[in-house]
């Protein structure tokens, strides 16, 4: 089963980061006030992008990361000026495949 990396926007215009196997049952679950805390109280309005990941432990990794980007990278994530990948660092296997 894949895993997603979603961002959605509220309707204060913040960005909320999770993952899921079902991106748009746990939109509604948000939209419902059934997802998380922060979008309880900040109203979702949408889902921004997603980007399917490999398993859990790679959608937990990326979500790790793109929590931390600042807004204006978060964006450039959703318009497609940066890729998941250029968020993410490299792994040490990724690196000794390069050698």
């Amino acid at each position: 089963m894949p895993w997603f990396l979603y961002l959605i926007e509220c309707a204060d215009g913040s960005l909320y980061t999770g993952i899921a196997t079902d991106v748009d049952a746990r939109f509604a679950a948000h939209a419902s006030g059934k997802g998380a805390r922060y979008t309880r109280t900040r109203k979702p309005v949408r889902v921004m992008a997603s980007f399917e990941v490999s398993g859990r432990s790679e959608a937990s990794r990326a979500e790790y990361w793109v929590k931390r980007l600042p807004v204006q990278q978060k964006r450039a994530l959703i318009a497609g000026e940066r890729t998941l990948a250029s968020v993410l660092p490299r792994t040490e296997a990724e690196a000794s495949e390069e050698k």
